[in-house]
């Protein structure tokens, strides 16, 4: 299985880890381990890389590429989310670094048999851990129309949710819709086609909201950012991708809590809660790709990179 894509804004994360020999960092996200790999380079043999991801696949790839790294490694079959219970199995109290590359990887989405991309036919799964029980099959025959429509329209921002979930209903009546490819022609029948010619593919939209509800990715998004702030060591720094409009929203917000966390009223003149900020902000807009980058990966091109510092 080839898990070697360009890992996304590369140059970008490395440095704004400040990496040190060392230190301890967490590639929340591990992927095939490119990031890993870049971070692993820069240890020397105290330091300490930990790699988490949900898919088996995943971490058996990234400890074969790894596996000529000089530093120390373990590699954890988890959520990021779960970042405080992975530290504590590794007894572990802080942390000097982490990276968190959001989405779905470009392993997931070309190995076709995984359901996760509309341009290749194969079952409706789309599970990031296959050891779940809920696919993407579920939702798409047992979710009622409401259901359907609200998750089309929450996690993919489509407008023709409520038209794509009607067609969805009404097709599933004659036969369960088994296949990626049977869902593609679905949407694209629902879709007018005056909607079709302009724009990204059709379903995109509705398989990135499928994607999203199967694996509950969104969820828990806000409590990982605090988790991780919470186990930065003085001056470690999180570096967050994200790559669309609803998990940037998040990472923004859970970092703007995190840097303004008073709690007084507005009214008040001054501040009688007594919480200050932990952390200070590292970059002011979000860092992405430069013109060099989006030529060899197209994929970057929606990639944004948020960075935050634990204060000294």
């Amino acid at each position: 299985m080839d898990f070697n894509h360009v890992p996304v804004l590369y140059e970008e994360c490395i440095s704004n880890l400040n990496i040190k020999p060392e230190g301890v960092y967490v590639d929340g996200t591990l992927g095939g381990g490119g990031h890993a790999q870049g971070i692993g380079s820069r240890l020397g043999k105290d330091g300490l890389l930990i790699g988490i991801d949900r898919d088996m696949d995943a971490i058996d790839a990234a400890a074969e590429r790894l596996a000529a790294l000089t530093c120390r490694k373990a590699l954890m079959h988890d959520n990021y989310a779960n970042i405080k219970d992975v530290l504590h199995s590794l007894g572990i109290s802080g942390i000097d670094g982490a990276l968190l590359d959001l989405g779905v990887s470009s392993f997931q989405l070309d190995n076709g048999e995984r359901g996760f991309s509309y341009m290749q036919d194969a079952p409706l799964d789309m599970r990031m851990n296959q050891e779940d029980d809920f696919t993407a099959y579920d939702i798409v025959n047992g979710y009622d129309k409401k259901q359907l429509s609200d998750v089309i329209r929450k996690y993919g921002e489509e407008k023709w949710a409520s038209r794509i979930s009607s067609f969805i209903v009404k097709a599933r009546q004659q036969q369960a819709i088994k296949t990626t490819g049977q869902l593609v022609d679905i949407i694209k029948a629902a879709i007018p086609a005056s909607a079709r010619r302009d724009g990204p593919h059709p379903a995109k939209r509705t398989f990135q909201a499928i994607r999203i509800e199967v694996n509950s990715e969104l969820e828990q998004l806000a409590q990982a950012v605090d988790a991780f702030c919470d186990v930065l060591l003085p001056g470690g720094r999180l570096c967050i991708i994200t790559f669309h409009s609803l998990e940037d929203r998040i990472v923004k917000e859970a970092f703007t809590r995190r840097l303004n966390p008073c709690t007084c009223p507005k009214e008040l003149p001054v501040c009688v809660c007594g919480k200050v900020a932990d952390v200070a902000k590292v970059t002011g807009k979000p860092v992405t790709a430069g013109e060099m980058e989006l030529e060899e990966n197209p994929r970057a091109r929606s990639a944004k990179l948020r960075v935050i510092e634990k204060k000294r």
